[in-house]
């Protein structure tokens, strides 16, 4: 009944990911909610400000995750 009053929900983080990300001129981050703490990563282009969210990270194992993803070595800046 819920589905039928609400739809089907729909998660942010269902972009695929390919070899391009992250894009060119784009940098790692942390972004973290000050209301609830919730922590995604994604990358954010410094000139324009925009940010793609690619995951969410839930503690260490999942920032670990994101790193060797994207073969990053240093820990993303966290940005609030």
């Amino acid at each position: 009944m819920f589905q039928k009053l609400f739809g089907k929900r729909h998660d942010k983080q269902k972009e695929t990911m390919t070899a391009q990300f992250p894009p060119e001129g784009y940098k790692p981050i942390l972004h973290k909610s000050i209301c609830s703490g919730e922590t995604t990563a994604g990358f954010k282009n410094p000139e324009t400000g925009k940010y793609i969210e690619v995951m969410l990270i839930r503690g260490e194992k999942d920032l670990k995750q994101f790193m060797k993803m994207y073969e990053i070595t240093e820990r993303p800046e966290t940005e609030y």
